[in-house]
């Protein structure tokens, strides 16, 4: 079965991570990490910090991005009596359901559509923040399923303007793809003490079987951190794979370079076509309206192909389908077979 359907990696790993892999110790499993010795967290939260610029204290780590923003939904929803959370229109359903999990009361503010792409209104986020007051704000960008993102001055206006006392998480699982320019998050977060940037390495870097997350926040939580880091250390083999994988940016920025072709095949070939829409994304995967009344073929098409794609259920998006970027040879197959079966309907 070729799935993208849940934006999972369809290439190979680096080298690097492969080498990791072959030569890891088994009996390194037989010890705790002695790091916390030193008062830090992991070797990986260390060489983040080196990477990113960011103080290690103000490194989270997590089992996968979710990990990082159930802690902190759970977290700040949890302490005191304003447990709303303020969440983008169209987004991750488990943004809701890991509030919902804390008893929280979950609002939505717009995306809106605008020719063929989606886009934050930010004075309209500020403005309802503002008139909200919530304890959280999350914003997601690149945003899934829409593929749109914020720009670091967007993010720059938003804290400047919001109170100081909600805390504003980001998530950033799905940057990296169009842009390497990571050199605004340590500014953000040494400014403001209210943000939270979540990543991942299962997005970029391929690897979501290895559940490893991390992110950056401002200063001053000691209390989530005591509540998000774990006292006895990570998970030394996932630690070496993922050390493996922060040092082979070249390997996947090739990848993900690649994946523009896969944009320009659905724009060129489907974009055209009655009934159609190809969004732009700056994520690893691709946003696509089509004629809802081919759902079923389509679906049937696909399964005798071995192809699994995710056709939205999400109100106001029932006639999208969200398309992982794959490999060429499998995005030409989705491709082709939905032009066969559009143009027979």
């Amino acid at each position: 079965m070729n799935f993208l359907d849940r934006n999972e990696f369809n290439f190979q790993p680096s080298q690097k991570v492969l080498d990791a892999i072959k030569s890891f110790n088994p009996s390194d499993l037989c010890f705790y990490t002695r790091i916390y010795d030193e008062g830090k967290k992991s070797v990986v939260s260390v060489r983040l910090s080196e990477i990113y610029g960011v103080p290690e204290e103000q490194v989270l780590l997590g089992y996968g991005g979710e990990d990082i923003l159930k802690n902190t939904v759970h977290f700040y929803l949890t302490k005191g009596d304003n447990k709303t959370i303020l969440i983008p229109q169209f987004s991750w359903w488990y943004y809701s359901s890991i509030a919902a999990e804390v008893d929280g009361k979950t609002e939505m503010y717009p995306l809106y559509e605008q020719e063929d792409t989606f886009a934050y209104n930010v004075d309209e986020v500020i403005a309802y923040t503002n008139r909200i007051c919530p304890r959280m704000l999350l914003l997601a960008s690149p945003n899934n399923p829409t593929g749109n993102c914020l720009t670091s001055e967007e993010i720059g206006r938003i804290m400047e303007n919001i109170p100081s006392e909600t805390m504003v998480l980001i998530d950033e699982a799905y940057a990296s793809f169009i842009t390497n320019d990571t050199d605004y998050i340590a500014p953000l977060v040494n400014k403001y003490s209210n943000l939270i940037i979540s990543r991942t390495l299962s997005k970029f870097y391929g690897l979501p079987g290895l559940r490893m997350g991390f992110g950056f926040m401002g200063a001053g939580h000691n209390d989530f951190l005591k509540y998000a880091n774990k006292y006895l250390g990570y998970n030394r083999f996932s630690e070496a794979v993922a050390l493996a994988a922060l040092e082979s940016d070249e390997h996947y920025r090739n990848v993900a370079n690649q994946m523009e072709w896969d944009r320009q095949l659905f724009k060129n070939e489907l974009g055209s076509l009655d009934g159609f829409k190809v969004y732009k994304s700056v994520a690893n995967f691709i946003l696509i309206k089509y004629p809802i009344e081919i759902k079923s073929a389509l679906q049937k098409a696909l399964a005798e192909q071995n192809y699994k794609i995710k056709f939205m259920s999400d109100p106001g998006l029932e006639s999208c389908l969200r398309i992982t970027l794959g490999r060429p040879e499998q995005i030409q197959i989705v491709c082709d077979t939905i032009k066969r079966v559009a143009t027979h309907k």
